[in-house]
């Protein structure tokens, strides 16, 4: 497909990096020439120089011949004129950056009056993460399939756990749970097991299954699972105030560290039912009179991933407290990973991930037929859902029979809503949603598992 991308920011650079992996046609468009020359020499996609608001400019990008047009610059007005020009142009798609919270309960009205076909929000989809991750603490990150009846969870083995030293195979008789182990990330190695691989303490482990069985699972397996009563944010900004919001009619007390004074005022205001907290939140002594100790979770959400990072090893060496780390660059991500950050939170990525699950949508008028898509572990292994076609290379053949890449999972299959985890001589019949698990990243069809 033909896509524009306007601003050449974290998320555009993100974006313009992912979709030329999958082999889209990309032109960036963005006023700085130095940060554009950057880009073009170190991926192959087009830049041009210039107002992604001017038609004169999208015409020079080819907008009459572009699918799709992503408006990610710092400013959200600019980014809804981006679209509203192109849409007139090019009569293509279009998505925007829409980041001020005076806007989010006007979202559908924007997207319906500007002919968007996507407004996203950074901030409220990090937020929309972290209160997941705070209703289920004992996940490191949750994704969700099939409308929230299937859930991939990714969770540390912590030592003495029963699953240590347990194969996979024998985690059904052993623990009396229908789960699939799908993804295990150990060190810096990322691996789809088979059922005689062993588990280890250590391991980052993603399972598959409906939010019943999940729960039964960690239960069985040892793992505790206790719902969060006290939460303690570091940093008072958008991300901070949607999760205070989301939480807002939990019986989760919150509590508020920022540095800025008129901040407080205004937190205090739109958050009644939070404790604001007027301080800097990398001062020990006040962390600790504020109860660093005693926290049931403790989010970093400042501007600075070192602050962000340093203050998560800090909460993790005085406390049991459930992690929650926002980090902005994604540079150093095995070092990153390698750290006690508990859930490590990427705004840029979550972003993008959710444009590039539109554009693998918009694939399916294309020939494509995936419908949801997640990262499992950054750039290096993906959770798929697909929508069967009538495919006699794959349809009424049992799971055993097919050649299957290597490192390739068929995880779940939903049909009409019922859902099950597949052996060896289940078969895959149209009209049914199959999840795939896989180290083979850039699927774009179903028959793209075999080999």
């Amino acid at each position: 497909m033909k896509i524009i991308i306007v601003g050449c920011g974290k998320v555009g650079t993100t974006l313009a990096e992912q979709l030329n992996n999958e082999h889209h046609d990309i032109t960036i468009i963005d006023k700085n020439t130095a940060v554009l020359s950057a880009i073009t020499e170190r991926i192959d996609v087009m830049g041009v120089v210039g107002n992604g608001a001017v038609y004169k400019v999208q015409m020079e990008a080819g907008i009459q011949e572009t699918d799709l047009l992503i408006a990610t610059t710092n400013s959200d007005e600019l980014n809804m004129l981006c679209c509203l020009i192109a849409k007139k142009a090019g009569n293509c798609h279009t998505i925007a950056r829409i980041r001020n919270p005076e806007y989010s309960s006007e979202t559908r009205y924007i997207r319906e009056e500007l002919g968007l076909s996507m407004a996203i929000n950074p901030e409220m989809a990090a937020a929309m993460e972290i209160s997941r991750l705070l209703r289920f603490p004992s996940a490191i990150k949750i994704d969700t399939f099939a409308k929230g009846r299937i859930e991939i969870l990714k969770f540390l083995v912590p030592d003495h756990s029963k699953l240590h030293a347990m194969k996979v195979r024998d985690v059904l008789d052993k623990l009396h749970c229908t789960v699939l182990i799908c993804a295990v990330e150990r060190g810096e190695e990322v691996i789809i097991p088979s059922g005689d691989f062993e588990m280890q303490a250590g391991d980052k482990i993603s399972i598959i299954a409906p939010p019943a069985e999940s729960t039964e699972f960690f239960k069985q397996a040892g793992i505790i699972n206790n719902t969060i009563k006290t939460a303690m944010f570091v940093g008072g900004g958008k991300i901070t105030y949607y999760v205070a919001k989301l939480l807002e009619n939990t019986k989760i007390q919150i509590k508020i560290i920022e540095q800025n004074a008129d901040r407080c005022n205004e937190l205090s205001e739109l958050l009644p039912k939070a404790m604001i907290i007027h301080g800097d939140g990398s001062d020990q002594e006040l962390l600790l009179q504020e109860g660093i100790r005693q926290t049931e979770a403790f989010a970093s959400l400042t501007g600075f991933d070192e602050e962000n990072i340093m203050l998560s090893l800090y909460a993790a060496s005085q406390s049991k407290a459930k992690l929650i780390t926002k980090v902005n660059k994604i540079a150093f991500e095995n070092v990153i990973n390698s750290m006690n950050l508990g859930s490590v939170i990427y705004p840029k990525l979550i972003t993008s991930d959710s444009i590039l699950q539109y554009v693998r949508a918009m694939q399916n008028s294309m020939g494509s037929n995936v419908e949801t898509l997640y990262k499992i572990v950054a750039n290096r292994a993906e959770a798929l859902e697909f929508r069967v076609m009538n495919d006699p290379a794959i349809v009424g053949i049992p799971l055993e029979k097919l050649r299957l890449k290597d490192n390739l999972l068929v995880a779940c299959i939903n049909r009409n809503g019922r859902i099950r985890s597949p052996r060896g001589k289940d078969v895959i019949e149209t009209g049914d949603r199959v999840i795939i698990v896989t180290t083979n990243t850039g699927l774009n069809d179903l028959k793209d598992i075999l080999k």
